[in-house]
Formats: structure tokens, C-alpha cells, sequence
């Protein structure tokens, strides 16, 4: 089963979605599973997990609804206030929901390099295991010296970076992400996403040469089993389509056996999000 273990749906709103700005007019309107439905279908895939996009625990029940009725809507990576005292009760209450297969947090627009280290933070991740839920790592390469000190806390508990911690692709360089990718790699509870690709490209003049070297990097660093293709579905229309996202990495991934790309393509999202 081929999977896209990277997507979002939103009614878009001005003012809650204050971060799509007039750069990206392209998405600055609803997209909903009647509009990605099609695009699964031309490229031979049979599922997605849907990952949330605003910080609400109304985000989180607007996926899971959108999933009940939508079966090809394999998953759903909710969010709710891991800092918060209650987030005991908290889980309790969406562990009910089958298709709830984790959590993210929007690190990367947190101003505090160290914030994954937050002990109030590091409180609830504590709990994910008790209920399987997983955690998405949604940074940049700067956060990435302080997320290795959280993971490393973590030894029983799954993680998926996201969009490979966004390298500098568009600049074409490595810098200390090449390194820390690979530290992080490491550890065998931690997994990575090759999504998110061609919005850190150059987004008016993108070719697919131009993510070998890094999609290279995390496939090395992580191995075969632990990688995991996302399309990042509507963000990615902001420099390309669906189809070109699938392309640039199939492209540069032509070198692995058919096994290997049968993980990357679904069977490892669908181990690690346990569908």
C-alpha cells in the first residue's frame, strides 16, 4: 500500500491562518479530502495521514471527522497542549479515537531554541507511550542540536522528523545539518519524512537534481526502513504541483530495489503510524 504520510485540510481563516501570507496566495483557500482524493488516485495512492496545521484541539476533532467519513484517510497527527497540567485527561479522552495516531507541535515558529527540552513539555511526551500515540519533530536546522538532547530522553518513544528538519536546499548548502541529521538518525526510535521538498527549493526555478544530495543524506542516515515519503499537500503547490512533488522523489530514489522503495512509499508509514 503506498502511502503520503504528509498532508494537511483546512477551511483557510484570514486571521487564524495568519501564517499564509500574501506570498501564498496559491493556498490561501479551503482544501478539503475531495481535492486530494483524485491526486492520490493518479499516483497509485491508497491512503494519506492527515497532520494538523493550527495548534487547537478543535483542529484535531475537525481531522478526525473529516476521517470518519473518508476512508482513505488512513491517520490523523493531532495537537493538543502538551505543557498543560490536564494533558493526562487530555489523552485519555482522544485515545478513544482509532485513526489518532500522534501529536505535533509547531516547533520551528517557537522562538526558543531549547523548547523541546521545556520540562513541562518533556512531561507530556512522557506520557505518549502509555497510549501509542506518536510524535511528529516539526523543525529547523537550527533546533536540530537541541531536538538530538530530546530524543535522546525518549529511548521507547516513536518520532518522525518532518520534511527532513528543512535543509537549506535552496541555497545548496549542508552546513551543520548534514552532521546533526545523521546524529539524530541514530537513534533507532526516530524515523524521517522526505516531504516538504520543493518549498525549500528555489520555488520559481526547482529541479529535481537539485534534493538528490540531501534525500541521499537521510536515506544514508537513517537507513531504508526509517524513511518516508510525504507530499506536504497544499503547502507544496506554493512551488510545484502533487505530481511534481511524487516525480522528485522517485526520480531520486530510481537507485533503490524494489523492496526498499515499497518502504519508503508506504509500508514504513504504515508500521510507524501502526495503520
Amino acid at each position: 500500500m503506498k502511502i503520503d504520510a504528509h498532508q494537511h485540510f483546512w477551511n483557510y481563516q484570514p486571521a487564524r491562518d495568519a501564517w499564509i501570507t500574501n506570498e501564498m496566495k496559491v493556498i490561501q483557500k479551503d482544501f478539503l479530502p475531495a481535492d486530494i482524493e483524485p491526486l492520490l488516485k493518479k499516483n497509485g495512492i491508497e491512503g494519506c495521514i492527515s497532520v494538523q496545521a493550527d495548534q487547537s484541539e478543535e483542529e484535531t476533532r475537525f481531522l478526525l471527522e473529516l476521517s470518519e467519513k473518508n476512508d482513505f484517510i488512513k491517520g490523523v497527527v493531532g495537537w493538543i497542549d502538551l505543557r498543560n497540567e490536564q494533558v493526562r485527561s487530555t489523552l485519555g479522552k482522544f485515545a478513544r479515537f482509532k485513526k489518532l495516531k500522534g501529536f505535533r507541535h509547531i516547533v520551528q515558529a517557537e522562538q526558543d531554541d531549547q523548547f523541546l527540552l521545556g520540562k513541562e513539555f518533556c512531561r507530556g511526551i512522557a506520557l505518549l507511550e502509555n497510549y501509542r500515540f506518536t510524535y511528529d519533530i516539526l523543525i529547523k536546522p537550527h533546533q536540530l542540536k537541541s531536538a538530538i538532547r530530546f530524543v535522546e530522553q525518549f529511548p521507547n518513544q516513536l518520532f518522525v522528523i518532518d520534511h527532513m528538519a528543512k535543509p537549506h536546499i535552496k541555497d545548496r548548502t549542508m552546513g551543520d545539518w548534514k552532521k546533526e541529521i545523521h546524529q539524530i538518525g541514530q537513534f533507532e526510535n526516530v524515523s524521517c519524512k522526505i516531504s516538504g521538498l520543493i518549498t525549500e527549493g528555489d520555488w520559481k526555478s526547482w529541479k529535481a537534481p537539485d534534493f538528490k544530495e540531501y534525500i541521499d543524506h537521510v536515506i544514508e542516515s537513517f537507513g531504508t526502513d526509517r524513511v518516508m515519503f510525504g507530499s506536504d499537500w497544499p503547502v507544496c503547490l506554493l512551488s510545484g504541483s502533487y505530481d511534481q512533488v511524487c516525480e522528485v522523489v522517485e526520480k531520486n530514489t530510481i537507485h533503490l530495489t524494489p523492496h526498499e522503495k515499497k518502504s519508503l512509499w508506504g509500508l514504513n508509514a504504515h508500521n510507524f503510524y501502526d495503520l
